[in-house]
């Protein structure tokens, strides 16, 4: 299999939240994201060839996925939905960029086809989105270098999978709390040391007032 080189970008807080609560727009953290972090996020999107988010992102958020703060062309944004449930308003079906729905077999028709009259549709998979599939399918587009923006289920599926090869968090400087707060990585989880993935600290830097990390994933044991 061929597939892109992943990284996750994501700003998260003291305690690993992504957003006040479940169900509230990541956009009320990154309101207090100064104009340097926000200015690295933006030419991270630049360099890339696709930006992916999850189907819940694109409804709780409505996020754009586009270069604006930086000088670059728009990646093509990648949304995996299972049961096509995108809302036809949304900002990502805007023509300001180019835009790859993937979904399944079990996707509503009639919702399959109000999308593909927007964007491209890809089938890929029967009930769930096939990521693997998914990922070979994206490099033989000419995605060769992936941006992940969440949420914290997509980050999960795709480490799980071995599919991440770096993440790099944008460090918000508070504390929000709160079991059921999305952190970076939902999920099940793993259940033993031996299953854990394993990260190198690449950098470490400050971009305005924030700690900038970058972890290598998938690196060679010295």
């Amino acid at each position: 299999m061929h597939r892109p080189y992943t990284i996750i970008v994501s700003e998260i807080t003291i305690d690993g939240k992504l957003t006040l609560k479940r169900g509230v727009s990541s956009k009320e953290i990154m309101k207090f994201m100064d104009e340097e972090a926000t200015r690295y996020l933006h030419q991270l999107r630049a360099k890339v060839d696709g930006i992916m988010v999850g189907a819940e992102t694109v409804r709780t958020d409505n996020p754009y996925l586009t270069v604006r703060y930086a000088e670059g062309k728009n990646p093509t944004r990648i949304i995996p939905s299972s049961k096509a449930d995108i809302p036809l308003d949304a900002n990502i079906l805007k023509p300001n960029a180019p835009t790859i729905i993937i979904t399944t077999e079990k996707a509503p028709k009639e919702k399959v086809k109000a999308l593909e009259e927007k964007v491209e549709v890809l089938i890929c998979g029967e009930e769930n989105v096939d990521l693997i599939k998914m990922m070979d399918l994206l490099y033989q587009k000419g995605i060769k270098n992936l941006m992940v923006e969440g949420g914290a289920t997509l980050n999960w599926n795709l480490i799980k999978l071995g599919l991440v090869d770096e993440i790099r968090l944008i460090h918000m400087p508070f504390i929000v709390g709160g079991k059921d707060t999305p952190t970076l990585v939902d999920g099940e989880g793993f259940s033993s040391l031996e299953e854990l993935i394993k990260a190198k600290l690449r950098a470490h830097f400050l971009r305005g007032s924030h700690l900038i990390t970058e972890w290598v994933i998938n690196f060679e044991e010295e």
